[in-house]
């Protein structure tokens, strides 16, 4: 609808030798000022040295005002064009959303870009807590955002085996293990305390015996089987979401292939890494930091920023056209130095989209949840799967704007009714499959969509409800193109909810099973409509929808 306006309007600027300028449009907020506004005749204003009014009117005068496809156009304020659009066209406009049934809303506007989605990415130290949720949830709506506009997404895990982290984790295995068998060993003072630990140990008891007291010194068994059992619960507990990465990248692999010396080597021959008091500098002043930063400790143990930004350079290597990262809040401080590093080394860093989550929180009712991974009770994503189910987890994780913190209600999560949005959505839906097997009994067969489509008379489509609807799905494929492209999720959930509304106004104000067959059909092609389009959505959100609530 929009790329029509925007043709006629550049073909009247141009028969009016104005210069050419980029048409962008605006939904009103207050429905008395039409379907679409723009301020051309503004921007037109600037450069032929006109009033903007007596620009608008120019152009309003060319424009064709009929029922095929504007019913009215005015002029607003200093020049703002309102438009309106007829409902012959609206409603002709719809019938796509038949046409196209399960790929509307899809589009090519990505143009097949190579991109790389890297997102969740924690190391196999423990499970999953409940705060992971959100990064889980954004990543997984983000991915299937930029599919369905025709990006070619590879999506994948980054994790580090190596390390501290992966020490602690082996010695707190070993300490439980010791304790099972009757010992008296302690934990190590920052030991991970979850149950978990113990879990791993009795199955390592169970497999080994008392065989590994004294000869893993190193602990290398204990590590490895650790990794492995947190990887497998990590994958599980993602499977669960319907989470699944192309690409399980380790970190280790850019020490043991060189990767990490060739980016010190490079740096130093650019004058942007030195070495003092032992350790390894990168020159952050140079890209405007307060002073430089170390990428490399005394001990020889590099900082994140070191591999991180090999790891961004790998990407680059590969092909990715657009880098996409999610991280959470706590990873801020790093990503300018990393970004700087990256650009440093010759890339274009205005490929890489840096998403930055804020912290959830969790309440349930008047007890606010706790989680810790070192704690020995933790709230772990599995937990909160089993409490509230996959749909609220991934409805709720991604209804609020990734830069606000979330505050999670397990209770309103549980609760079936309105007040639920996942539920509300999900209702809607399901009332709509409820409506379309009554047709049955009316000899109309909604299944058979070419048979629809030849036998429905659209024109008896023109209540203002139902037109009101039709527009609100009509802008489904924008709202999919600019979430996707301004990494809004969050967008998408507001738009369904709205779906919805809208969709009960229609069915409260106009009986749709009623008397007259051809009126029937009618609105039973504009209830279908709209489970098309939230089944569509929800899809993208990984949210199902019931046929029967």
């Amino acid at each position: 609808m929009k790329a029509l306006l925007q043709q006629q309007l550049n073909t009247i600027i141009a028969e009016l030798q104005y210069p050419a300028i980029d048409i962008n449009f605006d939904t009103p907020k207050m429905e008395a000022h039409g379907d679409l506004t723009s301020n051309a005749a503004l921007l037109l204003a600037k450069t032929v040295g006109k009033n903007p009014r007596q620009v608008a009117q120019s152009i309003v005068e060319r424009l064709k005002i009929d029922d095929s496809f504007l019913s009215a156009v005015e002029i607003a304020g200093p020049g703002f064009i309102n438009f309106r659009f007829s409902t012959k066209y609206v409603v002709e406009q719809a019938t796509k959303i038949l046409k196209e049934y399960h790929s509307f809303g899809k589009s090519q506007a990505g143009n097949g870009k190579k991109t790389n989605l890297e997102w969740v990415s924690a190391n196999p130290t423990g499970l999953l807590h409940a705060g992971h949720g959100r990064q889980v949830l954004i990543g997984q709506v983000i991915g299937n955002l930029l599919e369905w506009t025709g990006h070619d997404v590879t999506r994948e895990y980054y994790f580090n085996n190596a390390g501290n982290q992966m020490r602690t984790l082996a010695e707190s295995i070993y300490a439980r293990y010791r304790q099972e068998l009757g010992d008296d060993y302690p934990l190590p003072d920052e030991g991970y305390k979850g149950e978990y630990i113990t879990d791993i140990a009795k199955e390592i008891i169970a497999a080994k015996g008392d065989t590994l007291k004294q000869t893993d010194e190193e602990r290398t068994y204990f590590k490895r089987y650790g990794e492995e059992w947190c990887f497998k619960k990590i994958k599980l507990t993602l499977a669960r979401l319907n989470v699944k990465h192309d690409v399980f990248y380790n970190e280790d692999s850019l020490y043991t292939t060189g990767k990490i010396t060739e980016v010190i080597e490079e740096f130093k021959k650019k004058d942007l890494a030195y070495d003092s008091e032992g350790a390894v500098w990168f020159r952050a002043t140079k890209f405007g930091a307060d002073k430089d930063r170390v990428i490399v400790k005394s001990t020889g143990e590099p900082t994140y920023r070191l591999p991180d930004i090999a790891y961004h350079r790998e990407k680059f290597r590969r092909g990715f056209e657009l880098i996409v990262d999610i991280f959470g809040a706590d990873h801020i401080a790093t990503i300018p130095d990393v970004l700087n590093g990256v650009n440093a080394l010759g890339y274009d860093t205005k490929d890489v989209k840096v998403i930055i989550h804020q912290m959830v929180s969790f309440v349930n009712g008047d007890e606010i949840v706790k989680m810790s991974k070192r704690n020995a009770k933790t709230y772990t994503l599995d937990d909160l799967i089993d409490e509230v189910g996959v749909d609220a987890v991934a409805y709720f994780f991604v209804m609020r704007s990734v830069g606000t913190h979330l505050e999670f209600d397990i209770a309103l999560a549980k609760e079936q009714s309105d007040k639920n949005p996942v539920y509300y959505l999900q209702y809607a839906h399901a009332r709509i499959a409820s409506i379309l097997r009554h047709a049955a009994t009316a000899e109309i067969h909604v299944d058979d969509v070419a048979t629809l489509l030849a036998t429905t008379d659209f024109s008896l489509i023109k209540e203002k409800e139902e037109i009101d609807l039709l527009k609100k799905l009509l802008a489904f494929p924008e709202i999919v193109k600019s979430c996707a492209f301004s990494f809004e999720p969050h967008r998408l959930t507001t738009y369904l909810r709205e779906v919805a509304e809208t969709f009960h106004r229609f069915y409260h104000e106009h009986r749709v099973i009623n008397d007259d067959k051809q009126l029937m059909q009618a609105r039973l092609t504009v209830c279908l409509m709209t489970k098309i389009v939230i089944a569509n959505g929800c899809k993208i959100l990984s949210v199902s929808c019931p046929e029967k609530m």
